[in-house]
């Protein structure tokens, strides 16, 4: 897809240089460029979620007493 877009003249300079230094066409630079910007965003997004999710306290485990009997029971009888 073909797009315009203005940035300042010095990074267009040095974005030009890193092309021909990476043997790559500008397209590809930017492409390159885009997609890594993308692919960190989105790890932040994932990153700011995880946060939110571990933020507040933990839920109060409840303990069902006829369960925690009924496993008790389960388990063979040993000698100590």
């Amino acid at each position: 897809m073909k797009t315009a877009i203005s940035i300042p003249d010095a990074i267009f300079v040095a974005a030009e240089r890193a092309a021909e230094d990476m043997g790559l066409s500008r397209s590809a630079l930017y492409a390159r460029a885009i997609a890594d910007f993308v692919a960190r965003h989105d790890d932040a997004r994932v990153t700011e979620r995880l946060d939110a999710v571990y933020a507040g306290p933990p839920p109060e485990a409840a303990v069902d007493e006829t369960l925690a009997t009924l496993q008790v029971l389960s388990l063979p009888a040993e000698e100590w």
